[in-house]
């Protein structure tokens, strides 16, 4: 499944555009699908992996100023080069502003990088987008972005922190059975990768055929935003020479966590379109993300070759 995920990727993609239904059939369980994604990822390391992690903060260090400053102007940059000014280029900046995509732990376990690694930055990231994507989105733009605090935290526990914790609890404690078991992580998780996507594509296909050609503006202003996140994300080798650890840094930079984007645009009552950048990235890097971890990948296997 893993191996062949691009052309399933794309496959889904054009799925959702076609026959929406399908998608907005998985759109009210996407929360759920999101929670088993980490769940699946986190079986994949134990609660060593993640104190050897923790024994180097500098690290998270380094990925927060990655995620929140080059990739914010970036977003600010793409946003005024694409659509000038107005709703789709606040949008494009608040997409810069973003943290790391939930799926993120994903494509670094494909891409044979550290996973324990991505899943913490993964969730440092995410918990504290609450009080930094006001305060960027706002020196960015002049905009004030309402945050529903309670709401977004509560889901981040439920979707990150809650499922990693169990998964790495289970590994920990049953190691030796959940070890067995190793080569079928990224394929479980690749379905629910799929599954993602639809709910993704499904509900906006009437938004994004909607905007007729100008839909090819709006997603090259996401790709080459996706692509800046992966020229930011190799500039980890500055810091590191560990290989698996400069995957991790790639995901984690250049994957953006689109629906923060939807809740903060409704919470401040501001014009939906902001949040249409975000859509269109979510599909453009579930497309790139796959592409890029196969390429590691198979680097990978020739240097331990």
């Amino acid at each position: 499944m893993e191996s062949n995920l691009v052309w399933f990727v794309i496959s889904v993609a054009a799925l959702g555009l076609l026959l929406p239904e399908t998608g907005r059939f998985f759109e009210s369980s996407i929360g759920l699908l999101l929670a088993l994604l980490m769940l699946v990822i986190s079986l994949t390391f134990d609660a060593h992996d993640v104190r050897m992690v923790l024994r180097k903060p500098s690290r998270q260090l380094w990925a927060l100023g990655l995620v929140y400053g080059p990739m914010s102007i970036a977003g600010w940059l793409t946003g005024r080069l694409f659509f000038g000014s107005g709703s789709l280029s606040a949008g494009q900046a608040l997409l810069g502003t973003l943290p790391t995509d939930v799926s993120s732990p994903l494509l670094v376990l494909m891409a044979r990088g550290n996973v324990a690694l991505a899943a913490v930055f993964n969730a440092v990231n995410t918990a504290l987008s609450p009080f930094i994507v006001p305060f960027l989105f706002l020196w960015l733009t002049g905009i004030q972005l309402t945050v529903p605090l309670a709401t977004i935290i509560l889901e981040l526990m439920l979707v990150v922190l809650v499922p990693t914790v169990v998964g790495v609890s289970l590994r920990t404690r049953f190691s030796s059975f959940f070890a067995r078991h190793d080569s079928t992580y990224a394929g479980v998780g690749s379905v629910i990768y799929l599954l993602i996507l639809l709910a993704v594509v499904g509900p906006n296909a009437e938004t994004i055929i909607g905007y007729g050609w100008y839909a090819f503006v709006i997603g090259g202003a996401a790709l080459c935003l996706n692509l800046m996140g992966y020229l930011v994300g190799m500039t980890s080798r500055l810091f590191t020479n560990d290989r698996q650890e400069m995957i991790t840094y790639l995901f984690t930079v250049s994957k953006k966590e689109f629906s923060i984007a939807a809740a903060f645009v409704a919470a401040s009552g501001l014009p939906p379109e902001i949040a249409i950048p975000a859509a269109f990235f979510a599909v453009i890097q579930m497309i790139t993300s796959p592409i890029v971890a196969k390429l590691l990948a198979r680097d990978m296997t020739k240097i331990n070759d």
